[in-house]
């Protein structure tokens, strides 16, 4: 039997850092195969590996640097712990949760939760255009939306403007009721719900009253250009080529762009090709553009979620296999 011990100088840690009914650290236990016991201001970390209890240490400690740096934990963010001790990576632990990115109208912090968010976040900063690629729930758009607050908050832009492409997933809009501003609101629910929390109802009204937010489809962007704005092209992967290029040329004087998406989910009729695979290709070289790619690690909602994008994709590459074994039956007979 193998055993280490963490000291933990005060006594709220050892309640944070437990969970309620010990979920934080039954979690650490299912994963390194040890078990955790709480010693007089210590706790020791015993398993019949020595490689398991050095990890399971490592992951306490990491564990105990958030909670000493203000985090809350929840089942997600002690996942991606987990994870990170797993590959060796823990040590980048320390560069998370520092940064606040915008404070929301309730007052909480908005924070990257992941390695894979503050790289985002550091390229939308230094970068006039980003592209931002990957699964549902990585808070693509969310941040995306916090950092154009927080420009606007700084007047370092006079507009924020929000755009997708309208394209049905399997529904037409002509037969939405009601007239067009009715029509695409439910496209645009997901940019209102980000701006509501960043800003609060009444001070969001305000400002797109004032013209100053616009959340609108990405038809409307045809023949503008947009100057002193941050502009949020969301759901990209359902754009045409054409139509990304003629939202890229929009782009006027200190203004900035971030385009995201998930290549995975794209709802073009057969056949027609992705405006944002085109953009990743085509702008891969082009100084003043970054792109970001996410992977399931970075989603940070329900652990369910990475669980349910990992089997879709697992399924997917199933199928091409699949495909490609029938075509190459087919050539042969």
């Amino acid at each position: 039997m193998f055993e280490q011990s963490v000291e933990i100088a005060r006594m709220e840690e050892t309640a944070a850092l437990f969970g309620i009914f010990d979920e934080h650290i039954r979690q650490v236990e299912r994963e390194f195969s040890v078990s955790v016991l709480n010693r007089d201001g210590a706790l020791l970390v015993q398993g019949e590996e020595d490689e398991n209890v050095d990890l399971g240490t490592r992951a306490i400690a990491g564990l105990l640097s958030l909670v000493g740096r203000g985090e809350s934990l929840s089942e997600q963010n002690v996942r991606y712990v987990l994870s990170l001790v797993r590959e060796g990576n823990d040590d980048q632990l320390g560069q998370l949760g520092r940064d606040t990115v915008c404070v929301t109208a309730r007052g909480k912090p908005v924070k990257a939760k992941t390695l894979g968010q503050k790289k985002y976040v550091e390229a939308i900063r230094a970068h006039t255009v980003t592209l931002g690629v990957g699964p549902a729930g990585t808070g693509k758009t969310y941040l995306a939306v916090a950092l154009a607050v927080t420009a606007f908050r700084a007047h370092e832009v006079n507009r924020i403007i929000l755009t997708r492409p309208a394209v049905e997933a399997g529904e037409k809009l002509g037969f939405l009721p009601g007239d067009l501003q009715h029509k695409v609101d439910p496209y645009l629910r997901p940019l209102y719900d980000a701006l509501y929390d960043m800003l609060g109802a009444e001070n969001f009204a305000r400002q797109q009253e004032r013209g100053s937010i616009e959340v609108a489809p990405l038809a409307y962007m045809r023949g503008r250009t947009l100057d002193e704005s941050f502009i949020i092209l969301d759901e990209a992967q359902n754009t045409t080529p054409e139509q990304m290029k003629m939202f890229l040329t929009r782009l006027g004087q200190n203004s900035r762009m971030v385009v995201t998406g998930d290549i995975t989910q794209i709802d073009l009729p057969d056949g027609k090709r992705s405006g944002l695979v085109d953009a990743l290709r085509v702008l891969k070289n082009v100084e003043g553009v970054a792109s970001v790619r996410f992977t399931e690690r970075d989603v940070v909602r329900h652990s369910l979620v990475q669980a349910i994008i990992k089997a879709y994709e697992k399924h997917e590459e199933e199928r091409q296999n699949h495909v490609a074994k029938e075509s190459s039956r087919h050539h042969h007979q």
